[in-house]
């Protein structure tokens, strides 16, 4: 696919290991620095992180490790709690990790000396959504309260691949199954309430748009898929994307248009692309750039700016782009 442009990474951050996830924290934390947490091998690592996108007083970036929590295992996916404030007295800083045991791990810390760690056992699970009281995994999707009580069980047709809460609906969610099947649900009546199909597989990713609830984007075999659900069950938009096949797929949270994918993690050529559908190219080609790295995994964006971030060998690499 011919590359519109291509753009240097903005910004590093250097890891002690492989860094298999990255996420922004999604929500306001009461503190002009964005949250960012990172998992390696057998750590998970919170810093605070300022970009001079957002503050002129900024040179770059600055970061600043602000606490590294032990995992003893590999970490695969964390999800942060909106209970995070760093304007609280004392600050708190709350998140799920999941991991190739099977198991949930809860962490709690004021960044002192209260430093809080629990686990739910063994479960077997994909993935793990932004609010991680909840989360599906292989063939089912389970729905936990914080004390391990189970409030809903879900029974899939295929190994469970995403999950999404609606941005303005607590109740109401979306699961993305394998097959290339997503179902929305509704917890309250505990009952599927629509679907989509990609009509290819594998779907290895999918995401619900913050900015507009009516549109939905996965990544199925080498594609990216668009929906808007009040149109047709069937993608509306769809290309070819990464020739070694797609992995992810995260909407950016500032624009609705704007959306990244990563290829698989592995792969020689395994590549970041962001991916822009107002952009003016004949027949819609959308890509605006591309990162070359050695993409490992996890694929996250800034809270509040067209900023995305991936983990990689040793380093965290950060992309700006337009709007």
């Amino acid at each position: 696919m011919k590359q519109d442009s291509t753009r240097n990474i903005a910004y590093t951050v250097d890891c002690e290991d492989y860094v298999h996830v990255v996420k922004f924290n999604p929500f306001e934390s009461g503190d002009a620095c964005s949250l960012i947490a990172y998992g390696g091998n057998n750590y998970v690592v919170v810093g605070s992180c300022r970009f001079q996108e957002e503050d002129a007083e900024v040179e770059g970036m600055q970061y600043k490790t602000l606490k590294t929590f032990q995992h003893g295992i590999r970490v695969d996916a964390i999800a942060w709690s909106p209970e995070t404030r760093l304007d609280a007295l004392p600050p708190q800083i709350r998140f799920c990790t999941a991991a190739s045991d099977r198991k949930l791990r809860l962490f709690t810390s004021d960044l002192q000396d209260k430093n809080e760690f629990k686990s739910n056992g063994s479960k077997w699970f994909n993935t793990l959504p932004f609010f991680f009281p909840f989360f599906f995994f292989f063939f089912y999707f389970r729905v936990w309260d914080l004390e391990g009580n189970e409030k809903a069980h879900f029974v899939l047709r295929s190994p469970g691949m995403s999950v999404c809460w609606h941005p303005e609906e607590a109740f109401k969610l979306m699961v993305a199954e394998k097959n290339g099947t997503i179902r929305f649900y509704d917890l309250i009546t505990q009952q599927a309430i629509l679907s989509l199909e990609c009509e290819q597989t594998p779907l290895m990713s999918a995401d619900w748009c913050l900015k507009n609830t009516l549109k939905i984007g996965a990544v199925a075999g080498s594609d990216w898929l668009i929906w808007d659900i009040t149109r047709s069950s069937y993608p509306q938009d769809k290309r070819p994307v990464h020739v070694d096949r797609a992995r992810l797929f995260r909407w950016s949270r500032v624009n609705e248009n704007l959306f990244a994918t990563t290829g698989y993690p592995g792969k020689t050529t395994t590549q970041l692309l962001v991916h822009h559908l107002g952009h003016p190219q004949v027949n819609f080609l959308v890509q605006l750039l591309t990162g070359i790295a050695s993409v490992r995994s996890g694929l996250t964006w800034h809270r509040t700016l067209p900023l995305c971030a991936v983990g990689g060998d040793h380093k965290i690499f950060f992309w700006v782009t337009e709007m």
